[in-house]
């Protein structure tokens, strides 16, 4: 995924289809100059990593 998409995703107030390794998350924030996002599965909201933006599909 494109650095600027996923920031739209994540300050946007709607929910898109977003996976990662096949399971639904929410993208919550995304560093620029790592070029990584701070997510969490939607079925395990505890379940908080950091994760490059390349490995993150919308569908």
């Amino acid at each position: 995924m494109i650095k600027q998409r996923a920031q739209e995703i994540a300050t946007s107030p709607v929910m898109a289809n977003v996976t990662y390794n096949q399971d639904p998350v929410y993208i919550q924030s995304v560093s620029e100059e790592h070029e990584t996002a701070r997510i969490f599965p939607l079925s395990n909201p505890q379940d908080e990593k950091e994760v490059n933006l390349s490995s993150l599909i919308e569908h």
